[in-house]
C-alpha cells in the first residue's frame, strides 16, 4: 500500500499514531514504521495523537521519521516537548484540535516548521470536514505571514476533492487524504483529482 500511494503521486506518507488514550483508537507505533520504512523513500510525516509523546519521540524518529508532530493537548509543557522533537533531527509538528485555540501558538510558532490544524475530531477516518475551521486556518496564515515565516499549514480530516479547495484557499498547502484515496480503486486518479481541486482554487501548487 504504502508503495502503491507513492506510485500514485503522494509526496509524503502521513502516519496516524494512535494510542487508545489520548483518541480513542488504536493503530501502530515504532515497529510497524520501521518494518515499512523501506517500502519508499518518500518522507514519512508522523502524526503522533498519543499521551506523554516527549517519552516515544526518539523512538519514532528511530524508526523512520523524518517528521514528528505532536499535539498540543498531549502535552504539559508544549515547548520543551518541541525540542524534544528538534533535538531528534526531524521536522518539527504542532497539531490542533478543533477547538483548541491558536493561541498556543503564540510562544512557540518560530520553533516550528509545520503546523497541522484537524478539520475533524481526532481518533476515526471517514468523518466529515468541520468547516467552522476554516477562518482559523484563515488566521494561521496571517500569523505565520506577519512573522516572515516559511511554516507549512496542514489540515487533516474531510478531505475530498470537494473540500481541499476551500481549505487551500484559506492557506493551508499540504493535505492529508485518508478515505478520498484509500476509498478508491485508484489512488493515483484520487491524487491527482486533490491536486488538481487545491489549484484550482489557489493556482498554487500543494502537497498530498
Amino acid at each position: 500500500e504504502v508503495q502503491d500511494i507513492a506510485d500514485g503521486g503522494a509526496d509524503w506518507i502521513h502516519l496516524d499514531v494512535m494510542d487508545a488514550h489520548f483518541v480513542p483508537n488504536l493503530t501502530f507505533g515504532p515497529p510497524v514504521i520501521k518494518a515499512i520504512r523501506g517500502a519508499t523513500d518518500r518522507p514519512f510525516d508522523t502524526h503522533l495523537m498519543i499521551e506523554n509523546p516527549d517519552r516515544w519521540v526518539e523512538s519514532y524518529r528511530e524508526a523512520g521519521s523524518d517528521a514528528i508532530t505532536i499535539h498540543a493537548e498531549a502535552t504539559r509543557h508544549l515547548h520543551r516537548s518541541v525540542q524534544v522533537v528538534r533535538d531528534t533531527g526531524a521536522r518539527v509538528g504542532v497539531s490542533l484540535n478543533p477547538h483548541t485555540p491558536l493561541s498556543v501558538l503564540e510562544y512557540v510558532l518560530d520553533e516550528l516548521d509545520l503546523v497541522l490544524l484537524m478539520t475533524v475530531n481526532p481518533g476515526f477516518g471517514g468523518q466529515s470536514f468541520i468547516h467552522s475551521v476554516l477562518p482559523k486556518i484563515a488566521q494561521l496564515k496571517s500569523m505565520i505571514d506577519a512573522r516572515g515565516l516559511s511554516i507549512d499549514i496542514q489540515v487533516d480530516g474531510g478531505v475530498k476533492p470537494t473540500t481541499i479547495g476551500a481549505a487551500a484557499l484559506a492557506g493551508a498547502n499540504v493535505f492529508v487524504a485518508g478515505s478520498a484515496v484509500f476509498g478508491t480503486d485508484n489512488y493515483a486518479q484520487a491524487i491527482s483529482d486533490l491536486r488538481a481541486g487545491a489549484r484550482a482554487a489557489t493556482g498554487m501548487p500543494t502537497a498530498v
